[in-house]
This record gives structure tokens, C-alpha cells and sequence, in this order.
């Protein structure tokens, strides 16, 4: 497969966004959603099967990481996900699909649930909704408080972002090796830029407003309609397992999905052909309902 990357930068309201794309022009688009501590780039196994199937592939660093510039405050979900709207219209995108890994994923709900009428289908891979009703809010994973308080986890990491990354990276796949080392030297370029860290821990900062706002989207009746595929990672090995999927189910009417065999959280990267086949797998099906 050839693998066409066209780079560049698109100016919304707050944000400058860096995103690459691939693909026909005028074919279906689809927005893909990072997770942290990725960029864009953890799609790259991922992004040509896509194209090559037919769909213009917008794969964008989200607001804040990467090489996007970082917003002083604004890491709700709902406003992310308003500037992942305002990218797609800048780019002539009123309809899309959109895939989403980790912090991509409540980016997704959020994007969702604002534009109901602009999300077409979603794929998800092992991440909840925040403020889901259900027992538990992001697994009890002990880097959320962490990163959530103010001002520590910079101060621990600043300098030794390749010591604190490399170890998220060793320790949540099913193999201490599931990301590649040229894929881990990136990403630990991308987040020792100057205020990318506190972006990246600002996405944690921001999820009291997140279970608040996905709440009251919950409890004001209104669920999500458009066709949804959720996969968690193994449980064994970091994944959310089923725990994924019956997140999803409490907040929209049609998921479908399971668990990623021989997958820990970072399945796209672990797994890239399977993934690329189940996302084709699902959008044929969606686009025929």
C-alpha cells in the first residue's frame, strides 16, 4: 500500500490544527481522533487502507497536542469537539465519519452529540463515555487523578517526558514493545514541545466538566442514533474489555463490537490491518442501513 501524507494546518476560532489527509478529494470523509500521549500519527498503519477503500481520511492532532496549537484553557470535551467541527467545515466537510481511540473517544461522543446531524457513523477503540450512568468513571486508572492535579505532574515530568511516555507506552500494550520505537521517539517529540504536557494533562483537568455535561445529555433523554462500533483492548493486558461497548450501549441505540484479540489499550497501533478491516467492515454495513 502506498502511503500518501498530505500535512497541513487549518485556523479555527482558538486553534490552529495540524492534520493530515490522504485520499480522494471528493470521497466520504472520515475524522480520526488520537488518544494520548499520541498524535495523529498513531493512525499511520491505519490510514491507507482506508484511502485506498475509497474514503478521504482526515487524521487530525487534536486540540492542544501534537503539532495543534495549545489554547490556554478550553479541554471540555464539548469545546474540543466544537473545534473538530469547525476543522471539518473548514476543510467542506458537512457529513462525516469519524474514528476514535482514548481521548478521541469522548472527543467523538461529545462531537456527536452536538451535530447529530453531521456524525454519519462512529468506530471507537477502548475508551468509555464519560458521566455513562454506569458503575465506574474511567476505570479507576490511577494516572487520571494524577494528572488532574494542578501544576504536579508537570513539574515531575518537565524533562523527563521520555522517561514518564516511554513507560505509558511499555506498560498498557500486550507487549512492552507494541508501539514502535520510531513511533515512540515522535510522540515524545511532539509532547516535550513547550506546553504540550499541561495540554495533554489538561484533557484530564477538564473531566468533572465532562461527566457533568455528558450527564445532563443523559439525563435530558437524548441518545445517540447513528450507527456505533466500539472494540475494547484485552482486559489482561490494559484493555477495557466489554466495559467499552456497555458504555457506549447506555448512551446510544445501535453498538455493535466486542474485544480486540492480542490487543492492550493501544489497538490501532498494535493491530493496524485488522483495525482498518473492521472500520471498512462497519461502514459498508452502515452505508447500506
Amino acid at each position: 500500500m502506498t502511503q500518501h501524507f498530505e500535512h497541513g494546518f487549518v485556523a479555527t476560532s482558538r486553534a490552529t490544527l495540524h492534520c493530515v489527509s490522504s485520499g480522494p478529494v471528493d470521497a466520504p470523509p472520515l475524522l480520526l481522533l488520537h488518544g494520548w500521549p499520541q498524535t495523529w500519527y498513531m493512525w499511520r498503519g491505519v490510514i491507507p487502507a482506508l484511502a485506498e477503500a475509497g474514503y478521504r481520511v482526515i487524521a487530525v492532532d487534536m486540540t492542544g497536542l501534537g503539532d495543534s496549537t495549545r489554547p490556554t484553557d478550553g479541554y471540555d470535551k464539548m469545546r474540543v469537539a466544537r473545534d473538530m467541527a469547525e476543522l471539518m467545515a473548514a476543510l467542506g466537510h458537512d457529513r462525516f465519519g469519524v474514528v476514535a481511540h482514548d481521548w478521541g473517544g469522548p472527543v467523538a461522543f461529545a462531537l456527536a452529540a452536538q451535530f447529530p446531524d453531521n456524525v454519519s457513523a462512529i468506530a471507537i477503540f477502548d475508551a468509555p463515555v464519560l458521566g455513562d450512568g454506569g458503575p465506574i468513571e474511567h476505570h479507576n486508572r490511577w494516572h487520571f487523578g494524577f494528572h488532574a492535579l494542578a501544576g504536579l505532574p508537570e513539574a515531575l515530568t518537565e524533562g523527563r517526558e521520555d522517561i514518564y511516555l516511554r513507560f505509558m507506552f511499555r506498560a498498557a500494550g500486550a507487549r512492552p514493545d507494541a508501539i514502535a520505537e520510531q513511533a515512540q521517539a515522535e510522540y515524545v517529540r511532539a509532547y516535550s514541545q513547550p506546553g504540550a504536557m499541561t495540554a495533554g494533562f489538561n484533557y484530564y483537568r477538564a473531566v468533572p466538566q465532562d461527566i457533568a455535561d455528558n450527564s445532563a445529555f443523559r439525563e435530558s433523554g437524548r441518545t445517540l442514533e447513528m450507527p456505533i462500533l466500539v472494540y475494547g483492548g484485552d482486559p489482561a493486558t490494559r484493555g477495557r474489555g466489554m466495559t467499552a461497548l456497555e458504555s457506549w450501549s447506555r448512551v446510544a441505540n445501535n453498538v455493535s463490537g466486542g474485544v480486540a484479540e492480542n490487543c492492550g489499550h493501544w489497538i490501532p497501533e498494535e493491530r493496524p490491518e485488522w483495525v482498518a478491516e473492521e472500520i471498512l467492515r462497519f461502514l459498508g454495513k452502515a452505508e447500506r442501513t
